[in-house]
């Protein structure tokens, strides 16, 4: 089986790739540069795509974009991340389906920004779409996929929630502070975060490529917890007192928009599609998933 993969040297990227290769299967990786290796092929997010290297995968796996967290949230950043990601799904969509022999599916990234801020309310692929600036980036980013989904490609859309690991991420970049004793909770902590573990994440994308699933996905595992029960776990697993706060104000300086978007928005999300399609998590709850991850 061949698999192309865009945005291959992120975190979630470099796991999978990984865990694919070490199933057997032939691993195509799209890079924006010169290839250099028999494995990589050209594309450009906002312009051509090297559709003839393309002919005949039988799978391909969009995770590319600006990193929704990786810089303070400036009028400039928002358009760059909505760009790389719209623009980038638009221009793959439509080379895929122009081959003549295209892949049986597309599992295009989302992410749960899509629900907005959901309170104290579950929700899951079934409820509407939310309000500010992820909602609807997720929103645009999802529909510029239309053209592979018209063109016969089963398209499914993995709208991740936080992911967990050592490696990076929004546990990885904090781990030192923890590991400090200067972790504490983000505002009052009663937001609730929809976090999945990176080997769940991982195991949900193979699933999704093998399987017959259809649209939107959600990639959280289904125990979502508050913020304050998040820190508060962390502690224990690395033996650290977590006394600390990080007031609202604190944030909205050093990240901006995102503070409102990320640290401090509230999302309950339960993972329905992918629990009735058959899938079974490695890590269900938060514990057994710290246990793993912070040995």
């Amino acid at each position: 089986m061949q698999i192309a993969i865009t945005g291959s040297t992120g975190l979630i990227g470099t796991a999978l790739v990984r865990a694919l290769r070490g199933e057997g299967r032939t691993v195509l990786r799209l890079v924006r540069r010169r290839p250099a290796a028999d494995d990589e092929i050209r594309w450009d997010p906002f312009g051509e795509v090297d559709t003839a290297s393309l002919e005949g995968v039988d799978a391909v796996v969009h995770l590319a974009g600006a990193g929704i967290g990786d810089r303070r949230w400036s009028a400039c950043y928002q358009q760059e991340i909505r760009d790389s990601r719209v623009e980038g799904t638009r221009t793959l969509s439509r080379a895929l389906a122009a081959l003549r022999d295209g892949p049986a599916v597309l599992v295009s990234g989302s992410a749960s920004g899509y629900y907005g801020d959901t309170g104290d309310r579950t929700v899951d692929e079934d409820s509407p779409s939310g309000e500010g600036f992820l909602a609807a980036l997720c929103r645009d980013w999802e529909a510029a996929t239309a053209p592979a989904a018209e063109a016969g490609i089963r398209v499914v859309l993995p709208r991740a929630g936080i992911v967990l690991a050592r490696e990076g991420g929004a546990l990885g970049r904090l781990l030192p502070v923890f590991r400090a004793g200067l972790g504490g909770r983000l505002g009052s902590g009663r937001q609730w975060m929809s976090w999945i573990s990176l080997a769940d994440q991982i195991a949900a994308l193979r699933f999704l490529i093998d399987g017959d699933v259809v649209g939107p996905v959600n990639l959280t595992a289904p125990d979502p917890v508050t913020n304050a029960a998040y820190t508060a776990a962390v502690g224990r697993a690395l033996h650290r007192p977590t006394f600390f706060t990080v007031p609202p104000a604190v944030l909205r300086l050093a990240l901006g928009g995102l503070a409102d978007e990320g640290a401090l928005v509230s999302q309950r999300i339960l993972p329905a599609r992918l629990t009735a399609a058959g899938f079974r998590f490695r890590h269900p709850d938060l514990d057994t998933a710290l246990a793993d991850l912070l040995p």
